[in-house]
């Protein structure tokens, strides 16, 4: 792959940021995503995830430690409303 190659597109996060990462003893997909805010984007890592994977294979990680990232629910709950467009009602 080529060293300029984009790994996560809505970041802008490319092969060399994530191999820097690498360098520093970051191993793993949720290290990863917590050091470089890799899978935080509007896709939610369904566009970059796979390119990370590859690359940690091909840096010798083993395919039993990659891991999905771990999902997270929400602070706060929402109201239905909030999404509907609709004023809450009382």
């Amino acid at each position: 792959m080529p060293r300029k190659t984009i790994i996560c597109r809505c970041e802008d996060i490319t092969l060399v940021e994530v191999e820097e990462a690498l360098a520093l003893g970051y191993r793993d997909v949720e290290s990863i995503k917590r050091y470089l805010a890799l899978g935080t984007g509007a896709c939610q890592g369904k566009m970059c995830l796979a390119l990370l994977a590859r690359v940690l294979l091909e840096r010798g990680v083993a395919p039993d430690e990659i891991k999905p990232m771990v999902s997270r629910a929400p602070l706060a709950g929402a109201p239905l409303a909030a999404f509907a467009a609709e004023k809450e009602r009382a």
